[in-house]
């Protein structure tokens, strides 16, 4: 990229008319950020695959639905928090702004304290619920306690990234987000590889990653910026953290809805060929998530600009931007099934597993990954109704997406097809997911502006 267009890049506000490329570089360090995020956590994978082993792999994956649910607050609060800050500066209200923007942040810190102690504790039991003993088990309390120890850090970490971009500093979240994953990258080979510390080395690189993540920001914002957004003295604002939290419930049942998902993948998975079925379900997410993440990123990057424009009401900026993003979508989409299933061999083969593991994840791959097609346009269908301050539809598109659709799917369709219709669950649940979004989409169109002709003057 020339560097005058970096230039332009730095200068682009949350105002401004979006064009092709001026949406693109705009939302590039959020798709960027949510990318390497979920590398470096894919990096883990493969040092614990290598070093550890595939019974440290399903362990985890036991484990971290239930360390999801609990960080799920910080989706919650970053989503619904960044779309009431983004109206409220379309508003051009920014001192209110800046007020709400604070109180989330130390609500955050506050809840994520509670639910670190509170997760520690119940760990061991949870554990137990999911029938899983032996090694399994002492290493599933083991990753899940202190990943639950760092639960403020990585709430905050989750919640910047959205607040990132409200202040306009979206390549500002990026680098810092490369920081932490470096960290986590580099002490991975030092702690797992290095001093061969197995699965507590691992956890410990990502706790050490969580804390540039989450304690970096901190200090940016309680400093004297150029962002749009600073840390003040303010109050609790129940009314704003109520909207908050309703506005980004779509975000919240996502992440809850997507853990209950994973433990029912794993029931069936266990049920019809044992724990190498967790293992491989465990290793097509890591792969499967860098690739969804490109959708959150968009979501993220787009959802700030949906909102101040809907709060100052420019219906035809909405217009632009919805028919540039579901363009964008679709090309991604299409790029990323052709790239996943061309090159899915070469994904699945650097954990290094067994032939018989290796193959079946290579399948279940290659059939998951058809669904890349169809889930860009749901997750930009809930992001922008949480954008647009419309909690409830993002919530039902949500909730009927990562639990109806699929749990329903999960559950049936291996009755027909066995493990194949496990890992075709997916294409089924996402596109029933499409319709109702569609649905929704079309029924306020003309409500919020971003549907319609533009208006002439």
């Amino acid at each position: 990229m020339a560097f005058a267009d970096w230039r332009c890049f730095l200068r682009i506000q949350l105002s401004e008319h979006f064009t092709f490329k001026k949406l693109l570089l705009f939302v590039a360090p959020s798709v960027v950020m949510m990318v390497f995020t979920n590398i470096y956590t894919v990096v883990d994978g493969l040092f614990i695959a290598r070093y550890v082993g595939g019974t440290a792999v399903a362990a985890i994956n036991y484990v971290f639905p239930f360390i999801f649910i609990l960080g799920s607050v910080g989706f919650m609060l970053g989503a619904g928090g960044s779309a009431l800050v983004s109206k409220t500066l379309g508003e051009g209200d920014k001192e209110r702004a800046n007020a709400y923007f604070s109180m989330l942040v130390y609500v955050t810190v506050g809840v994520g304290f509670v639910i670190a102690v509170t997760g520690a504790l119940c760990v061991p039991y949870i554990v137990e619920l999911l029938g899983v003993d032996g090694l399994t088990y002492e290493y599933c309390v083991l990753y899940g306690r202190a990943l639950l120890a760092s639960q403020p850090l990585f709430i905050l970490q989750n919640i910047f990234q959205s607040f990132f971009v409200t202040a306009e500093k979206p390549k500002l979240g990026l680098v810092i987000t490369a920081c932490a994953g470096l960290t986590n990258i580099i002490l991975d080979a030092v702690f797992v590889a290095g001093f061969g510390w197995g699965l507590a080395g691992a956890a410990a690189a990502t706790v050490a990653g969580q804390v540039v993540g989450g304690v970096i920001p901190v200090i940016y914002f309680a400093c004297r910026n150029g962002s749009l957004l600073r840390l003040t003295a303010t109050k609790l604002y129940f009314g704003a953290l109520f909207k908050s939290c309703a506005n980004g419930s779509s975000e919240f049942l996502s992440n809850v809805a997507a853990a209950v998902v994973t433990i029912v993948y794993n029931h069936q998975l266990r049920t019809l060929v044992g724990d190498a079925g967790v293992t491989a379900y465990g290793t097509i997410m890591y792969v499967v998530m860098v690739f969804y993440s490109v959708f959150m990123g968009y979501a993220i990057g787009s959802a700030p600009l949906i909102g101040y424009h809907y709060g100052a009401e420019n219906k035809d900026e909405l217009r632009n931007l919805f028919c540039k993003s579901l363009l964008i979508i679709s090309v991604a989409g299409l790029a990323m099934t052709a790239v996943s299933e061309g090159l899915a061999a070469p994904f699945i083969s650097i954990f290094g597993y067994e032939e018989e593991l290796f193959d079946m994840s290579l399948r279940g791959f290659r059939i998951y990954s058809v669904a890349f097609l169809i889930t860009g346009f749901n997750v930009f269908a809930s992001s922008m109704f949480t954008a647009l301050n419309n909690g409830l539809v993002s919530g039902i598109l949500a909730f009927g997406r990562t639990l109806v659709f699929q749990i329903v799917s999960v559950l049936v369709f291996p009755l027909f097809w066995q493990l194949d219709g496990v890992w075709s669950a997916i294409i089924f649940a996402e596109f029933f997911s499409l319709v109702l979004s569609a649905a929704f989409t079309l029924s306020f169109g003309q409500k919020y502006g971003y549907m319609g002709r533009k208006k002439v003057l």
